[in-house]
């Protein structure tokens, strides 16, 4: 096993509650964009370090266009994070996929407009592939995962994230069902986008709590029936990220992304300023050291 390996879990509060976590503490951290939604919740499970992160903070205090997608990420990369699993609430866009199973999507389509969604800017510029938006490792662990801990599971999908935090109109929901998406959701962009960034492998374990709106034969989805849907979920998502821990122990190996900017920065070494290396350096310090 490498030394200091580490994964990262962003979700809902509680998941940091799994059995047999160990020594667990709490970190106050703040990165350039500020501090993330909460304190990391970090704890040893299976002889690997796990940092856990409730996305909208504890006690749900941001929605999901006030989350601080950057310094998540970011706190996630100075925490030594290599992999990221994301657990987020979906509504269902297909007629197969029911409240309570799990979608490990592989594509999004980003209809978020009031999001900072990158590391680069000002000064310092970048573009990273983004054809395949999750790592594909990460992905198999996730569904072989969710199939061990007894899940009802899709492999592959389409997850179109909207701005919220409204839910969808009938209108717009038929709409998305056209362009064949599976899920829809208002979370995994730009987190996913900022991980690739930052170099980390980063797959979305995607669970479904309603219809959406575009089921005739179901009620339009509340807030009621998405928590209802969501606690009935936790135990079976925590029993996943337990399954995937060894496969990715067994790795053994730096995680399939975290070489993503080696061929992404436009800006040459000699124009970005000092400042700017040392803020970025859990980013950037492997290609322009300061």
């Amino acid at each position: 096993m490498r030394a200091n390996l580490k994964v990262g879990v962003i979700g809902g509060s509680g998941l940091y509650e799994m059995d047999g976590l160990e020594r667990v503490r709490e970190e106050k951290v703040t990165t350039p964009w500020g501090a993330p939604s909460d304190n990391l919740i970090i704890g040893e499970y299976g002889g690997i370090e796990l940092v856990f992160l409730p996305r909208h903070g504890r006690g749900h205090r941001f929605n999901p266009s006030e989350v601080n997608y950057r310094a998540n990420i970011f706190a996630m990369k100075q925490a030594g994070v290599e992999w990221i699993i994301s657990v987020s609430a979906v509504g269902s866009l297909r007629a197969d996929i029911a409240p309570g199973d799990i979608v490990v999507i592989d594509q999004f389509i980003d209809k978020t407009f009031k999001r900072e969604n990158t590391f680069f800017e000002k000064g310092l510029v970048a573009h990273v592939a983004f054809g395949d938006p999750v790592c594909r490792t990460l992905r198999g662990f996730l569904l072989q995962g969710a199939r061990d801990a007894g899940a009802r599971v899709h492999d592959g999908g389409t997850y179109v994230c909207m701005e919220g935090p409204a839910f969808s109109t009938r209108a717009e929901s038929n709409l998305h069902r056209s362009w064949g998406a599976s899920v829809i959701g208002m979370t995994n962009m730009p987190e996913a986008k900022l991980a690739r960034e930052a170099e980390i492998s980063y797959a979305t374990l995607a669970m479904s709590t309603d219809y959406d709106c575009w089921h005739s034969e179901h009620d339009a989805v509340t807030v009621d029936q998405v928590i209802r849907v969501l606690n009935q979920n936790a135990a079976l998502a925590k029993q996943v990220v337990r399954n995937v821990v060894p496969q990715i122990v067994a790795w053994n190996r730096p995680a399939p992304e975290s070489s993503a900017l080696a061929t992404a920065i436009l800006t040459p070494a000699a124009s970005v300023s000092a400042e700017t290396r040392r803020a970025l350096a859990p980013l950037i310090g492997k290609y322009m050291p300061v």
